[in-house]
């Protein structure tokens, strides 16, 4: 592999180069990719899903529409004509691939379905918890990599933990406040599950996003330069996510409302200055 040269499969894992032909008979697809490919593996695929196939979603990002916000696992679900379940949580790719022991949350509409994939993820090292608020899980997911940006800012000033603690906390008060703005049935329950807070913490300490951060601030490079220096062909959701976020406030007016993933947009795409992270949020 590519990015985890020492991760290893089991035998039964059979690598298929077509993605038309891995799907064909399929009851259970696994959806995990940069989203901003997915429209282009829908097209691909869409012919030969099965209409008895379930999916989950495994990506991280969402789009918008003249309506507003529009969710990954909702443009899986129209296009395809598919029941879609979300799996996110504190996982951090290189560790996963090392089999150390971490979890994961399972966001489900159709709770047989939540199950199964429940019961085909879980291990001893990987452990997996179910909730019927997939929009939460998948919007955590999503979200959480713009307050790693932000804490990647954190760190490329030389703050220490006590703001990055404080970044964190207003970060997830935003977080919380998106959800309950644009979707309906959030559960306060979701961002303590491992797709919430744990995942929250881990990628404002790890993670691609926190790193290109950090490295935007000291080196003054811009995020695409980084993004090819630093991550070998992988892409960069945090600033994606960000950019995106902002559009759906400018569309409803709700720029103000949201200071910290303003003043995260404006670092990242308008010039602003990297201190603006700790000075315009509080």
């Amino acid at each position: 592999m590519k990015y985890l040269p020492k991760a290893k499969f089991t035998p039964n894992l059979v690598a298929v180069p077509d993605v038309a032909e891995a799907v064909k008979g399929a009851t259970c697809l696994v959806m995990c990719l940069p989203h901003q490919f997915l429209g282009s593996v829908i097209k691909q695929i869409k012919p030969v899903v099965s209409p008895k196939a379930k999916a989950i979603s495994l990506i991280k990002g969402m789009d918008f529409d003249a309506n507003g916000a529009v969710l990954i696992s909702d443009i899986i679900r129209k296009d395809l004509g598919v029941d879609v379940s979300v799996l996110m949580g504190a996982n951090v790719a290189n560790e996963v691939g090392a089999d150390e022991f971490c979890e994961a949350t399972i966001g489900y509409k159709t709770a047989a379905n939540g199950l199964v994939f429940q019961q085909l993820f879980d291990c001893p090292t990987f452990k997996l918890n179910t909730i019927a608020d997939p929009y939460g899980v998948e919007l955590c997911g999503a979200l959480k990599n713009i307050v790693a940006i932000g804490a990647g800012f954190v760190d490329g000033l030389g703050y220490g933990t006590n703001t990055k603690a404080a970044i964190i906390r207003i970060g997830m008060m935003e977080m919380v406040k998106f959800c309950k703005k644009y979707f309906t049935g959030i559960s306060d329950q979701t961002f303590f599950e491992s797709c919430g807070v744990a995942d929250l913490i881990t990628t404002c300490f790890g993670g691609r996003n926190r790193k290109c951060a950090e490295a935007f601030v000291k080196t003054g490079k811009p995020f695409d330069v980084i993004e090819k220096e630093l991550l070998n062909g992988q892409k960069l959701q945090g600033t994606l996510t960000a950019h995106e976020v902002h559009t759906i406030l400018v569309k409803t007016n709700a720029v103000k409302d949201f200071p910290f993933f303003t003043t995260v947009y404006k670092i990242s795409f308008e010039g602003a200055s990297p201190d603006a992270i700790v000075k315009t949020i509080t």
